[in-house]
């Protein structure tokens, strides 16, 4: 379970803390009372939900590229941090198709020059690589993916992800070995969704465009299956897994799936579907005939060893995942204060957590 205990005053570098997942784990960390440094890029999005719930409040932030390496290694020498949560990544599948130098630079390099930066300070217990459900060699295998199966990617950017896994285990094996040496760990969650994300070429930000606009959502493949989740149930994973490399070492310094129920693994047509009638009003959508580049057509993630080892489980249904995301936006549009409905929403889950007795301790 994860206990506010352990977090309340703990140092923890958070890279990308600026962008949609990187946000909610601002949040989070600042309600479990952790002591964060973050280091990114200015928020791609006015409104996204790093400045939509003033998260630059909750942890010192730093504004600088995770591909300079003199600058993360002067950042991680001067904060000093015990827990390192590496977040900063290109995310889009169809952006690396246009700027593949700048995807595995950001998601390759920009690994390493994290993971050389945290074996060189002293003090760094626990570092925790963020890569993607899309780090597997998807060859159509008809099942979900372990955490053994064989990694690559048909796109730039599942090819860099699969890269960073490499890289993690590289660092792992040549350098953190030592049970004295941070404890890396790599994971790997399924399409995230909640509010404030605003990325193009994304199903959820670009339905909420078009209904907001009363257009059709424009769906490109609607048959595609995918391991929809709300973003705080894969970020809860991360930090119940640092806290054990922390208490356990070198047990859990392994990769790990972070990934939904198999009820939450449905057809993109099947959450338009979803959408549509939480929206109401004129929401609908049609299917993209256009030409695309290569996407999978079946992904799901296999979270067995996550639920056996770690005692992690998801809390969120889709359902309700699609609720508290089409909630935010609505209370966004309403003017709401934001930093309170976002709050309130991660409280709710927390909540239920404590009831459940899965993945939170008072």
């Amino acid at each position: 379970m994860i206990s506010p205990a352990f977090w309340r005053g703990r140092r923890v570098l958070l890279t990308g803390h600026t962008g949609f997942k990187g946000a909610w784990t601002t949040l989070l960390l600042h309600r479990l009372g952790a002591e964060a440094c973050g280091f990114a890029l200015p928020p791609e999005h006015d409104d996204g939900v790093f400045r939509a719930a003033e998260a630059a409040d909750d942890l010192l932030h730093r504004v600088g590229n995770i591909n300079d390496l003199a600058t993360v290694k002067a950042l991680v020498a001067a904060f000093r941090p015990e827990i390192v949560l590496h977040m900063a990544a290109q995310s889009l599948v169809r952006r690396s198709y246009a700027a593949p130098v700048d995807t595995y630079m950001t998601n390759v390099m920009g690994t390493v020059h994290v993971l050389e930066a945290a074996r060189q300070v002293d003090g760094v217990r626990a570092v925790v690589v963020v890569t993607s459900d899309k780090c597997y060699d998807n060859t159509g295998l008809g099942r979900a993916y372990h955490e053994t199966d064989a990694l690559g990617g048909a796109d730039p950017y599942s090819s860099s992800k699969a890269c960073a896994e490499l890289v993690t285990e590289s660092y792992r094996r040549s350098y953190f070995s030592a049970a004295s040496a941070p404890q890396a760990a790599s994971v790997r969650a399924g399409n995230v969704i909640g509010g404030g994300d605003w990325s193009r070429d994304r199903l959820v930000p670009d339905a909420i465009r078009a209904f907001r606009n009363n257009e059709p959502l424009r769906v490109r493949n609607p048959k595609s299956i995918r391991p929809w989740q709300h973003v705080l149930d894969p970020v809860l994973g991360y930090l119940l897994l640092a806290e054990r490399l922390i208490s356990d070492g070198q047990a859990f310094a392994q990769a790990w799936n972070f990934g939904p129920e198999n009820s939450s693994e449905v057809t993109v047509g099947e959450v338009a579907d979803h959408l549509v009638r939480r929206w109401g009003a004129n929401a609908r959508w049609c299917r993209d005939a256009d030409e695309h580049p290569h996407e999978a057509a079946y992904l799901r993630l296999d979270s067995g060893k996550a639920k056996t080892e770690l005692g992690w489980r998801p809390l969120i249904s889709l359902e309700q995942s699609l609720d508290m995301t089409v909630e935010w936006y609505r209370q966004f549009d309403a003017g709401t204060a934001m930093r309170e409905t976002t709050f309130r929403q991660i409280d709710r889950v927390l909540d239920h957590a404590v009831k459940t007795n899965v993945a939170y301790a008072p």
